[in-house]
């Protein structure tokens, strides 16, 4: 019975979001002129304002929870033809390891003493992680669909995973997708449908694969993480 209930949740989701996407292309196609004025008054705001202010946005706003995805889907189409895509994929990485840094340091270092008192006097403490744990934690909450990813950054930081082993593999699992996401959106405003599929397909295997090793990760055992 629990198996069936969950099996008819997942398709009242699914076919939520089908209505959803439908009503959104329809809109979409009746409203194509005036939308795509919209992208490109936009586009050239952000391009007026220049690729310093930009990535260092990309750099510092997720850390109070703004999305990623919207910077690399405009970094490339506004970037690309003044820096070259190659140098806008490579700043791309290097704002996500900007960020990743900022909120492994307020969570590791500045949130973490006020987080332990307060816990404390609930009669809590902060569980630490096992050293043979720690990269199998680190892969599952980056592998994990979901929570969003300043509030990964923010839970491994406060988990005590080593800032080296946390970058590494969050650069691996961001930077790919990123890069992706980039290429994606900068062949889709140009109209290059070649490209498009190809950086399509390749989120796609990206996201296949990370599937693929979180179910690896989650055959181990895991302590409870904050």
């Amino acid at each position: 019975m629990q198996n069936s209930g969950q099996r008819q949740k997942i398709f009242r989701t699914i076919a939520v979001l089908a209505v959803i996407g439908v009503v959104a292309l329809v809109v979409a196609f009746f409203y194509r002129d005036r939308l795509r004025d919209i992208l490109d008054l936009a586009l050239a705001s952000i391009r007026r304002v220049g690729p310093t202010p930009f990535f260092l946005g990309m750099a510092l706003l997720p850390a109070v929870g703004f999305p990623v995805l919207p910077f690399s889907l405009a970094a490339g189409s506004v970037f690309g033809s003044q820096l070259g895509l190659p140098w806008v994929c490579t700043l791309v990485v290097v704002s996500i390891f900007a960020n990743l840094s900022l909120t492994y340091w307020l969570s590791h270092y500045a949130f973490r003493p006020l987080l332990e008192r307060w816990i404390t006097k609930l009669g809590y403490s902060l569980p630490r992680v096992a050293d043979e744990d720690r990269l199998s934690l680190t892969v599952l909450v980056r592998a994990t669909p979901g929570p969003p990813f300043f509030v990964q950054n923010y839970l491994l930081g406060l988990s005590g995973v080593p800032f080296g082993m946390y970058a590494w593999v969050s650069c691996l699992f961001a930077g790919s997708y990123s890069v992706a996401v980039v290429l994606f959106g900068d062949s889709l405003i140009k109209g290059r449908g070649k490209m498009a599929v190809i950086a399509l397909s390749a989120l796609v295997v990206l996201s296949v694969l990370v599937q693929w090793i979180r179910r690896r990760y989650q055959k181990k055992k895991l302590p409870d993480s904050p």
